[in-house]
């Protein structure tokens, strides 16, 4: 999922990559393969705290909305109404691990929830496919 990550992020014009201190190792062989080599094109550091680096995206002018189901979220479309409104012009979006997702503390950090609409019953996509909506949605 890494890597897939880094190979939509290059495909649609990400600026850079902030992976968590947990995060799966982005220079792992097989994120490297998946990301076919995008992974030494798209910038990319690791932040040294979590969910602290929030507070220091926050401080350096940027808008944290974290992918997650919620009660309070606002939709995909509604972020990318916002955002052509001028209300984010610094945005970093925050994605959680494939089945747990973003912590508790991740979420209530994130200045806002955003979930992306979904048809059928279905109430989540993985997240590189998740990453790849958003990223798309937010160019």
């Amino acid at each position: 999922n890494v890597g897939a990550a880094f190979r939509s992020a290059a495909a649609l014009g990400v600026d850079a990559v902030l992976v968590t201190p947990r995060c799966a190792d982005p220079l792992y062989r097989r994120s490297v393969r998946v990301s076919m080599g995008t992974v030494f094109q798209v910038p990319w550091t690791r932040l040294e705290k979590w969910p602290g680096g929030l507070e220091e995206l926050r401080a350096a002018g940027f808008t944290t909305a974290a992918l997650a189901l919620s009660d309070d979220s606002i939709s995909l479309d509604e972020l990318v109404e916002q955002i052509a409104a001028g209300r984010h012009e610094r945005l970093a979006l925050v994605l959680g691990t494939e089945g747990d997702g973003l912590s508790h503390g991740a979420v209530a950090a994130a200045d806002t929830v955003v979930r992306i609409p979904m048809a059928g019953g279905v109430d989540s996509l993985n997240v590189a496919a998740a990453s790849a909506v958003a990223f798309w949605a937010t160019r």
